[in-house]
């Protein structure tokens, strides 16, 4: 019988490189061991996206109520969500990867599911610069602003640094998702 499989819940402000890195990660590590959850989200997908299921409000809400997520935030007027598939990934033995949401992780239902938090981060000037870069965000002093207005405090916390190349960033994240399967193996 396999154990339960771990729980990571990346985040990390606009800018670190989170879909960028998570990308990466999900096309370098063996698809029998890691399952990359998708999001469901309540805006239609634009170019270059993550790879989420589209639904409107109505469809969101109606979801919610029946008990379709494992967790589920509000942030910049958008909903967005985890199925509650998740559960039976773990329960097969698969290391889930769920890409979260700061304030999402201060509410307290990913500690309390038990996940590991992964939080990848950049320094203010280069969260900045690729803010700058990517030209959707309107309000670039409100994204910047935010993202200091949530600290991750938790004492298992793994932090990655994003200030360097791509493959630098994937490779750290890669191997801190390797480190948190094995053990997660080694505990069941």
């Amino acid at each position: 019988m396999r154990g339960r499989g771990a729980l990571i819940y990346v985040m990390g402000p606009s800018g670190a490189g989170k879909d960028t890195l998570l990308a990466g990660a999900r096309a370098s590590l063996d698809p029998a061991a890691f399952a990359f959850a998708h999001r469901y989200i309540t805006r239609p997908p634009m170019p270059e996206d993550e790879n989420f299921v589209a639904l409107s409000p109505t469809e969101f809400a109606a979801r919610r109520a029946a008990g379709f997520f494992a967790f589920a935030w509000r942030a910049r007027n958008v909903d967005y969500g985890i199925g509650a598939e998740i559960d039976a990934w773990r329960t097969m033995g698969l290391c889930v990867v769920v890409s979260g949401s700061r304030a999402d992780w201060a509410g307290g239902a990913p500690e309390r599911a038990g996940a590991v938090p992964v939080l990848i981060t950049a320094p203010a000037e280069l969260l900045a610069r690729r803010l700058e870069d990517r030209g959707r965000d309107k309000d670039v002093a409100a994204r910047l602003a935010r993202a200091d207005a949530f600290a991750i405090d938790a004492p298992h916390l793994v932090r990655v640094e994003n200030d360097g190349t791509v493959t630098e960033g994937v490779d750290a994240l890669v191997a801190a998702f390797t480190a948190i399967r094995r053990g997660s193996a080694a505990a069941a």
